[in-house]
């Protein structure tokens, strides 16, 4: 009898050497004659323990990590095939904290099941949102979208349902469904793991939008960054070709669906929908004027459903268990639940499935455990590179997306980057107005120019020249940017820049009096 061995094949687990771990846990079991079924797993997103190792036993999934190429000797010796004890004992996986004390819905499936594995996904409750998708009319799946209050996880926030809704109701020869993969963020990396741990999930999801909106082709817009996310998708693509998932009559219904992948050029303003449809149409990626919205006249013109990659991959289960049942969690209007990313300065860097409500405090220290350093946390910058920081007297802010706004931050795509006390806030909002000038599509001024000129007027406050006049300046560049721009990455601009002076004003030798402005 075989003994069945889990090594992520997860780029992140792979950065970590996860490749050279399992090639030695092969040639050892070849060695010692033991037959091994090795299982190329996703990531369970506990990046300080990979390479994890699990192991199937009599009493469920045993873990260790994180595992050198040298350990692995001693892990046949003490008979880690049963779960024996070793100095990289973890005990049963679902035991772990980390773990146990998250609300996995999304993520179900990621670190469980194979990721090339069409069978697997299967075992584990895959495609049962299509099945009851493809036997409920158009308007009913709309309606279960919708009561679940799922909301962009891409950073907008706006419902899912309502763009679904004008999708399906538009008249059109030909209708489409894209997938945002332009993760291109500063500390996330939920989209990665989706596509490269449990593609079949995005799969599934765009499938039952295409069913929904009766379109009949669909592409996943995936950053050039990402070879593995590619190379899993294309093969779990593949996989469901194979099995009449895509393609004509998709799972014996009348419906078709044709997907395929395509790479972006590096570009972070495709992660915008429009410059990321101009991008498709083989265009240079730059912002369209709206409206008419991309639901009316998205790519090639006609009505297309564009959703970032977790918010598609959230609807299986939605459709499976109900609009009722994801309700349930979350808080407010932030309905279901978010996968966070923890970076940066952090002991336990990964990702942390909540139901929204959770406050910084709580992802920091029982999730992160504090700083990496050791030294004292200073700023928290939530939601990406635009972004607010925040000090440690706002950890109390729970992650939700009217109670961030409340505070002059945003939700974005869930990263948290935490920072100590030898960080530089200062640097941090000259960095925002660069990040921006260096990623701007150049079609509006405000983004265009203003950026440039914003990091020049840090510039002059830093060498205290005219410094009345440059916070002056400052203001009203902040404004225009933010009202004037053309999309978020100008209008959003200035939050890193308004919350650094704000709580940070010393940093750029001022007082709290000089920046009064900002609150």
């Amino acid at each position: 009898m075989s003994a069945t061995v889990f090594v992520p094949r997860d780029s992140a687990a792979l950065s970590l050497g996860a490749e050279g771990v399992a090639r030695t846990i092969a040639s050892e079991g070849a060695r010692r004659k033991v037959e091994l079924n090795l299982v190329r797993n996703g990531s369970r997103g506990m990046f300080w323990l990979e390479p994890l190792v699990e192991v199937a036993t009599a009493r469920g999934r045993f873990a260790y990590g994180p595992v050198s190429p040298s350990d692995v000797r001693s892990l046949f010796d003490c008979g880690f095939l049963s779960g024996g004890e070793h100095r990289l004992s973890l005990g049963p996986i679902e035991e772990i904290g980390y773990l146990k004390r998250q609300e996995r819905l999304t993520f179900a499936r990621v670190g469980i099941v194979d990721p090339g594995s069409l069978d697997d996904y299967l075992a584990h409750g895959g495609y049962r949102g299509l099945a009851r998708a493809l036997d409920l009319p158009a308007e009913k799946i709309v309606d279960e979208v919708m009561t679940s209050g799922l909301r962009g996880r891409g950073g907008a926030g706006f419902p899912a349902g309502i763009k679904w809704r004008t999708t399906q109701q538009a008249s059109a020869p030909r209708k489409y469904v894209v997938c945002n993969a332009d993760e291109g963020d500063s500390g996330t990396f939920s989209d990665r793991m989706i596509m490269e741990d449990d593609p079949f999930v995005l799969i599934e999801g765009m499938t039952i939008a295409a069913v929904c909106a009766g379109a009949q082709q669909g592409y996943i817009y995936l950053r050039s960054e990402y070879p593995h996310a590619a190379m899993a998708l294309n093969q779990a693509i593949g996989a469901a070709y194979q099995r009449g998932y895509l393609g004509q009559k998709i799972a014996g219904s009348a419906h078709a669906f044709d997907l395929e992948v395509r790479m972006g050029a590096g570009a972070y303003v495709c992660g915008e929908e429009t410059a990321m449809l101009e991008s498709l149409e083989g265009k240079r990626g730059m912002v369209r004027f709206k409206p008419p919205v991309p639901a009316v006249a998205g790519l090639f013109g006609q009505p297309t459903i564009v959703n970032n990659v977790v918010s598609l991959s959230t609807v299986p289960i939605i459709l499976e268990r109900g609009g009722e049942f994801y309700k349930e969690y979350g808080m407010g209007r932030s309905r279901g639940t978010m996968p966070i990313q923890l970076a940066g300065n952090v002991k336990y860097p990964g990702l942390v499935e909540k139901a929204f409500g959770v406050t910084l405090r709580e992802l920091i220290y029982d999730y992160g455990g504090g700083t990496f350093s050791g030294r004292p946390l200073r700023a928290v910058q939530v939601g990406g590179p635009l972004g607010a920081y925040f000090p440690p007297g706002m950890l109390d802010v729970p992650m939700d997306y009217e109670a961030m706004a409340a505070n002059k931050g945003i939700v974005g795509h869930g990263g948290i980057v935490v920072f100590d006390d030898t960080v530089n806030l200062a640097r941090q909002a000259r960095w925002a107005f660069e990040f921006c000038a260096i990623e701007s599509c150049g079609k509006c001024t405000p983004c265009r120019i203003g950026s440039t000129r914003g990091a020049e007027v840090l510039d002059r406050i830093a060498n205290r020249k005219d410094r009345a006049e440059a916070l002056g300046l400052l203001h009203d560049l902040c404004d225009t940017m933010t009202y004037g721009s053309l999309c978020a990455l100008g209008g959003l601009t200035p939050l890193p820049v308004l919350s650094a002076l704000r709580y940070f004003p010393e940093d750029f030798g001022l007082t709290a009096t000089d920046v009064a402005w900002t609150g």
